[in-house]
Formats: structure tokens, sequence, C-alpha cells
């Protein structure tokens, strides 16, 4: 689809790399997400490709990734929300998983844990979420005791992308348990330490294609060095990165209703019904109508967000504001988007039911619609 403004926020680079990212999607990338799908994950050698495409870690520098900036990032994340790729999990390992140990691990943790994140060669997952702690990560209760020069952790995590595939993970733990917040860590734990297993693959309702798995940790020894910055920081650090996360939800959201949106334009004008084609009728055309203006307006936001974090000028309120927005039209449009479909907006192979029902997730994840407004609120 034809943007719907014409967009500053990119530079030549950053869409020369759109190219090389679309090529990439529509190779080896859209032809096997229904097999995705079925099979509940994506196969590693995908990773390994992409990585050898220069697609991952694309905002920091080599040799840890390919050395640009958010607004590379964006692109993929964008041709993720153009092809409803929900199965990816690339932009959480790029785009949450490696800045957090750019911006918060030793030279030697880079060393040791970038290169090959950037190769696609270690598959990164981050453990917030756990079975009796949403979206209050004050109130984890999975701890990491000290003993000598190691860490021992013990605890639970649920919900996590990239589960089943993580080669690496960062694990949000209590290293001070009676401080609440003030005793929060951040811990890397890597794939095949004694005593960290990994549960089931989770049934969902959407993301069908994206491995989402329990984690378990049983006395896991973990060496001191794989401490992320400082013990009993780690609370402070995921505020400081949180605004990113919920700005990439924001940015796969606006794509996707843009892509849908002309998907559906397209099919209305094919579509007959009653002797003229659906898009004939005022009805639908209203409600498209509706829907390029709101979609308009998100896209404003969206890219004035993106131009104020490659500043580094986004505040986690807007950040907040942004993904609360664009989530809700994103649920509110594609729900639209299924109806002018008709019956076969519910067939999966027009795509528009998936897209619906992988939208669902974006109120909850990163945060959900409730907290996202008592961030809001705090700034009244």
């Amino acid at each position: 689809m034809q943007d719907l403004i014409q967009r500053t926020v990119f530079r030549e680079d950053h869409e020369q790399f759109r190219d090389a990212v679309r090529h990439f999607f529509d190779k080896e990338i859209v032809p096997h997400l229904a097999d995705w799908e079925r099979n509940g994950i994506v196969p590693k050698e995908v990773w390994r490709k992409a990585g050898r495409e220069g697609l991952l870690n694309t905002m920091l520098p080599e040799p840890y990734g390919s050395g640009g900036d958010f607004g590379h990032a964006a692109v993929l994340i964008e041709e993720v929300g153009r092809t409803n790729a929900t199965a990816l999990g690339f932009p959480l390992h790029s785009d949450i998983v490696a800045p957090y140990i750019y911006a918060y691990g030793n030279q030697e943790q880079h060393d040791r844990w970038l290169p090959k994140m950037a190769a696609g060669e270690m598959i990164g997952a981050i453990a917030m979420t756990e079975p009796g702690a949403g979206s209050d990560l004050k109130s984890v209760r999975t701890t990491a005791k000290r003993e000598g020069d190691h860490y021992v952790l013990n605890g639970a995590k649920t919900f996590i992308t990239n589960g089943i595939n993580s080669e690496i993970v960062i694990v949000v733990c209590k290293t001070a348990p009676d401080l609440g917040a003030k005793g929060v860590s951040l811990i890397v734990v890597e794939d095949g330490t004694p005593g960290f297993s990994k549960g089931r693959k989770l049934e969902k309702i959407g993301l069908m294609g994206q491995d989402t798995s329990e984690l378990f940790f049983d006395n896991v020894k973990v060496p001191v060095g794989n401490l992320l910055g400082e013990e009993n920081m780690g609370f402070k650090y995921l505020m400081q990165e949180l605004a990113q996360e919920r700005l990439v939800v924001a940015v796969r959201a606006a794509r996707c209703i843009e892509s849908f949106l002309q998907k559906t334009i397209d099919y209305t004008r094919e579509r007959k019904a009653f002797g003229q084609t659906v898009f004939e009728f005022q009805n639908t055309r209203f409600k498209l109508a509706e829907a390029k203006a709101q979609a308009t307006m998100l896209r404003t936001f969206v890219d004035e967000c993106m131009r104020l974090h490659m500043q580094r000028r986004l505040t986690p309120e807007r950040a907040a504001m942004v993904k609360l927005n664009a989530t809700a039209l994103q649920n509110k449009l594609l729900d639209e988007f299924l109806q002018l479909h008709g019956g076969y907006g519910y067939m999966t192979e027009y795509q528009v039911g998936r897209a619906w029902t992988d939208a669902r997730i974006g109120r909850i994840y990163g945060g959900s619609d409730e907290i996202m407004k008592e961030i809001i609120a705090r700034t009244l």
C-alpha cells in the first residue's frame, strides 16, 4: 500500500535496507508461514539465514550487529506487520534482548554473546512473566542466591516468546527478595545449563507460528559473570528499556493496519453481492474511509514517536500512549476489515482472520492496556 502520508522519518539507507528485507521476506518467510503456524515454531535455520543477510541486531554496531539504528529495526518490524509474519521472533531477539546485553553488559559479555546473536546462531529470549505475576515485575518470585562465584536460580516463567528455540535467556529474578523492586537483577542463562529446562509449547488463540513456552529453573548454577550490569538494579534497567519494546509493538500494529486496509479495499472491489461490488455499497466505502482517516492519524503519531526515539527523546508515557492507541485501533479496524470480507474473512486463506486473532495479544504483552493507562495517568 502507498504510504498514507509523506514519511520523513526514514533515510535513503533505511529504504535501501527495506528492499533487502522485503526480498528476504517474500522469498524465505511468506511462502512458509502456513507450515510454521501448523508446526507452532520457526526452524532455527531461518534464523541462521537472517543472520547471514544482516537482518538481526540491526541497531547494534559491528561485530555485534549490522551497524544500523532504530530506523533499520523499524523497517524490519514494518515488514513483519506488512506480511503478518507474527511467527517470527526477530524483533524480540534483536530489539529487546540484544539491546539489554549491549546496554548493560560488559565487554566480555558483548564479545561472548552478541556476535552469535547477530549471526542467528544464538536465539534470544527474555523471561519476565511468571505464573503468578503478569505485568507486575516487582512481584517476580524467581530467586538467584549468590554462592561463591555462582548464582543459584530457582523459579518458573511462562508466556516466553522464543522459549523453545531460545539458546540464551535474560532472566528477571530477585537477588534480594526482601527489597521488592530494589532487589531485582538480570541474569543470563544459556541453553544446556544443568537445571534449566523448557516446558510445554503453549497453545494460544493467535500467534500460532511463534514458539511460546514455560521455562523452569531448578537450582541452576550460573557464573557471577552472567549478571547484567549491577546487582539489584534490574528493575531500573527494565524501566529504561520498556519504552522501546512498546514502540516496537506500535510500529508493527500501524503497518499491519495499513497492509490489511489495502487488502480489504482490493477484496471489496473484486467481490460482488446483489449485482454490484461490495465496494460500491456506501456502507463499505464509509467504513474504509473512516479506517483510512484513523490509520493516517496513527501513522503520524507512530512516526513522530520513532523520530523521538531515534533522538533518544521518547518518554515512557509517550511510549505508553502510542502502544495503547496503536493496539486498540489495530483490534478495532481488523475486526471491521474481517467483517467486510464476509464469510471469507473467517477463512485462513484471506489472512485477515489470522491477523485479527494475532492482534489481540497486543493489548496485553509489553504491558497491558491497564498498565499503559496507569503510566499515562501519572503525568496528568
